[in-house]
């Protein structure tokens, strides 16, 4: 069966750096879309960065330029390293997988499969 293991999530200072890592297995991973949303208490779930399976990237406005979604496909390994981060990023970040080979926006109607999550603290 899939499984989708996020890790690298923590608390992190306003300004500061950190690399999200997403473990994929049970999954024909370079064929596929893969993205990270997040969700912040008493809000939507949001797409922040999908990677499609040319490493073609989309980010949401607000992380253009201090977010970067890559791939690994050799090591099944999906990453965000998000720099200058400020409170209005802390949120649980999500890795996905999508049996599209690649999906139009943001939307996480076009993902399959899901993390558990790993939580992201701003101060």
């Amino acid at each position: 069966h899939v499984q989708l293991v996020e890790s690298g999530g923590g608390s992190v200072q306003a300004g500061g750096p950190l690399r999200l890592s997403c473990v994929a297995s049970g999954y024909t991973y370079r064929r596929h879309c893969m993205g990270w949303f997040r969700q912040a208490p008493g809000k939507e779930r949001e797409g922040v960065a999908v990677i499609d399976r040319t490493s073609t990237a989309t980010y949401v406005d607000s992380v253009r330029g201090r977010f970067t979604i890559s791939r690994d496909n050799a090591e099944n390994v999906l990453l965000l390293q998000m720099n200058q981060l400020n409170p209005a990023d802390a949120a649980t970040y999500y890795c996905a997988a999508s049996t599209r080979a690649a999906v139009w926006g943001l939307s996480s109607t076009d993902f399959d499969y899901w993390g558990q999550g790993t939580q992201v603290t701003v101060s």
